[in-house]
């Protein structure tokens, strides 16, 4: 763990507002001009890393712990990597599937009413 002049850079487990709990290391980044948390996930058990960033306004509590710790914490909390996911392709009949009504008496629209309006 490491502070220098009021920075902060170390394994911990945070704690996000939205009820997330990871552990990694951390340290501050800034993106755009403003300062976010990086978070950086290990790989443990096959697992891809991941590498997360926060607002600090995002963070509900950050607690120290040793390497050991987060790594143990992260590899049974590990994020889901972002996947593409796609709706299926329309089946080619329902794709192409059009009505044709030759005959206007034929149509479903008749009601069974062939007078003349």
């Amino acid at each position: 763990m490491e502070t220098t002049e009021g920075t902060f850079e170390g394994w911990v487990i945070i704690e996000l507002l939205g009820h997330r709990k990871l552990g990694g290391y951390l340290k501050e980044q800034a993106i755009a001009g403003a300062n976010f948390l990086r978070l950086d996930i290990p790989t443990t058990d096959g697992k891809p890393a991941a590498t997360q960033f926060y607002a600090p306004s995002a963070v509900y509590c950050i607690t120290p712990v040793t390497e050991q710790v987060a790594i143990g914490y992260g590899s049974n909390h590990q994020p889901t990597p972002v996947q593409p996911w796609e709706l299926p392709a329309a089946k080619a009949v329902e794709a192409e599937a059009k009505y044709s009504y030759e005959d206007e008496d034929d149509s479903p629209f008749d009601n069974g009413n062939d007078d003349e309006l």
